[in-house]
């Protein structure tokens, strides 16, 4: 009886004991955290507040800045979680512009895909670098991570226990949500899969006005595919097929412009993004190209394709997404005020890590053919908002379109 007694007491000490239940833990970015996405190489070039200064910057940034090609992309996003149990994955991130992620893509990982530190209490902090994370400036993302949350039967695969088909997924180990917040710093750098370099947004830039130009509505880069070896037939498509689903579907993009000539482009009818996207082809100039008969009509054309808001989302290219791409960006931005060391900074974007035979700031091209095109234009002093409006005007675009062009742009 006293044995019956002793044992009864022993498992009812062991049923109230608490229990210590397997906890994932998020640990970096830390909750509410800004997260800067330029690098610090990038950061310092664009502290120069002249010309001069940046050249100066990315002569002694040269071996920084050129560090794996990650010049033209976002600082890497790096995710880490602790574990108490030594859970090892698969893994499912969550993350989401919205706290109740009802907007946000999940991302599966195995254990390969991120890698563990382990500690002598048992635990394991996970480390995992978001591939193309492309985040947006100046947003709050949520995120969570969840561990072995499965159907416990396996037929219905990994799941959410909600989802499951059949019911019988088990619980599995959910962290608390967490928060970030990114810097509003532009430019938004884009990575792409394939073979598409120096893609970014056109917006994130501040105007006279106290503004900023929207973000989300008018992207430029290199071109989709490569040119026409010989103006016959359409060049080698540069696009990974996940590339069209991130363009199309998260992106948006309803218009491809190329500015490409017609024998680069061999006659495309068709935008490598699919036939869901319009494509418009129109031979433009660069630099004193832009203030030659044919380059005002040709920038009147484009133009044009901006004052109308069913066309957004667009892409616009040349096809490395610097010359061409770049000017036009310049009287883009121009007209909405941005500031002339700004439209710079962006334009030199294309061509830095390396600046060959440059040796002073006056020699880029930007400064010799923007400045003395546009000095032509309205009277001394001027804002040079003012200035590449009269050029617009001049190359047969209208008040009204500018100013439509300005509603759908700023902020």
């Amino acid at each position: 009886m006293i044995a019956r007694t002793i044992f009864v007491s022993m498992v009812l000490a062991l049923v109230s004991r608490p229990c210590l239940m397997a906890e994932v833990a998020l640990v970096s970015p830390k909750d509410r955290e800004l997260f800067e996405t330029l690098t610090d190489a990038q950061i310092a070039v664009f502290a120069g507040e002249t010309r001069t200064n940046r050249l100066e910057n990315v002569r002694e940034l040269g071996a920084a800045m050129d560090a794996a090609g990650t010049w033209r992309a976002q600082r890497p996003l790096t995710l880490k979680w602790r574990v108490t149990e030594g859970e090892s994955g698969p893994w499912r991130v969550r993350m989401s512009k919205q706290a109740d992620f009802s907007d946000g893509g999940d991302l599966w990982l195995e254990k390969s895909d991120a890698s563990c530190e382990k500690f002598d209490d048992g635990s394991m902090i996970w480390t995992y670098s978001v591939p193309r994370a492309n985040l947006e400036l100046g947003v709050t993302y949520y995120w969570q991570v969840w561990s072995d949350v499965k159907c416990s039967e396996f037929s219905c695969g990994l799941t959410y226990p909600q989802k499951c088909k059949c019911g019988k997924s088990n619980a599995g180990h959910v962290s608390p949500v967490s928060s970030f917040r990114t810097s509003d710093r532009p430019p938004r750098w884009i990575a792409l899969e394939g073979r598409v370099e120096n893609v970014r947004d056109l917006g994130g830039w501040r105007t006279e006005c106290g503004g900023r130009v929207r973000t989300g509505l008018v992207y430029r880069g290199a071109g989709l595919n490569d040119n026409s070896l010989v103006g016959i037939g359409r060049g080698r498509n540069r696009l990974m097929v996940e590339d069209v689903r991130y363009m199309t579907e998260v992106l948006g993009i309803k218009t491809d412009i190329d500015l490409r000539g017609l024998r680069e482009t061999a006659g495309m009818k068709e935008s490598p993004l699919g036939p869901n996207v319009s494509f418009v082809n129109i031979d433009s100039k660069s630099y004193a190209g832009l203030f030659t008969s044919e380059g005002k009509q040709s920038m009147a054309k484009v133009f044009r394709l901006f004052c109308d808001k069913a066309n957004y989302p667009i892409y616009f290219h040349c096809i490395h997404g610097a010359d061409r791409t770049g000017s036009l960006a310049y009287v883009l931005n121009g007209v909405l005020g941005v500031s002339t060391e700004d439209l710079e900074r962006d334009w030199e974007s294309s061509f830095y890590p390396k600046v060959r035979g440059v040796e002073n700031a006056n020699d880029w091209r930007s400064c010799s053919y923007f400045d003395k095109g546009f000095s032509e234009y309205g009277i001394n002093g001027e804002p040079l908002s003012v200035c590449i409006r009269l050029y617009l005007r001049e190359c047969g675009v209208t008040d009204a379109e500018i100013e439509t062009f300005k509603a759908i742009m700023k902020e």
